[in-house]
């Protein structure tokens, strides 16, 4: 059982928390790009723009983005959304330091959930081609709410499948759109600073409860809390 300080579950964000999919997402992009002409986009520069959704990825890495016709700006959305549906798990990996911190969560009997604005239909392949298809109690999607994040409606709905009080929850993410939803929701907040962070952003200002830099770091938190 969990402590009476340690909360009762643990809810994460998906891309730029618990995974890196930036390889494969933007490898996606160098497919649409591709079939303009273009060569492969310089992913170290794009990395920051994953988390905005596949629009967001093609508005800032295909030239000329807005100058294309809504059905132009459709099928390079569906080319990357198809090129990524099959190609979601090539470079694509767990951050480090993620699995042994889940396993230390599990340890100490807190449920564990996930809520992203990632659909089902790749959110689930990545869980399964982790290794962690049973290892989450809840999978709440874009598609699964009627609002995504920075809507409370995912997390409360988190907490409801992990039959968990927000209030005794934390969400972690590295989106300033997960701190909104989360506090909304009337849950404890901590910013993933390895995330997908914009360079202009200063998540410190987002009045999270916390920002940790590396995974481990969040057990630490957790400690002071219980000690406190």
């Amino acid at each position: 059982m969990a402590s009476a300080a340690f909360p009762e579950a643990v809810l994460f964000d998906l891309d730029g928390t618990l995974i890196d999919s930036a390889p494969d997402l933007l490898a996606a992009l160098d497919a649409v790009r591709a079939d303009f002409g273009l060569p492969p986009s310089d992913h170290g520069q794009l990395r920051e723009h994953v988390s905005r959704g596949a629009v967001g990825i093609l508005a800032a890495g295909l030239p000329g983005w807005g100058a294309l016709t809504e059905a132009e700006r459709n099928n390079a959305r569906d080319r990357l959304l198809d090129f990524y549906a099959g190609h979601c798990w090539v470079h694509s990996a767990p951050f480090e330091g993620i699995e042994a911190l889940l396993e230390r969560l599990r340890e100490r009997g807190i449920h564990l959930g996930i809520v992203t604005n990632k659909i089902s239909r790749f959110a689930e392949p990545v869980l399964e081609h982790a290794g962690w298809g049973g290892d989450f109690g809840c999978l709440v999607t874009g598609d699964r709410v009627e609002r995504s994040k920075p809507d409370p409606e995912g997390v409360l709905a988190a907490c409801r499948g992990l039959d968990a009080q927000p209030e005794r929850t934390v969400f972690v993410g590295d989106d300033r759109r997960d701190v909104l939803a989360g506090a909304a929701a009337g849950v404890p907040t901590v910013v993933a600073a390895w995330g997908y962070i914009p360079k202009d952003e200063r998540p410190g200002d987002w009045n999270a409860d916390a920002v940790i830099d590396r995974p481990e770091e969040l057990l630490a938190w957790l400690g002071a809390r219980e000690a406190g």
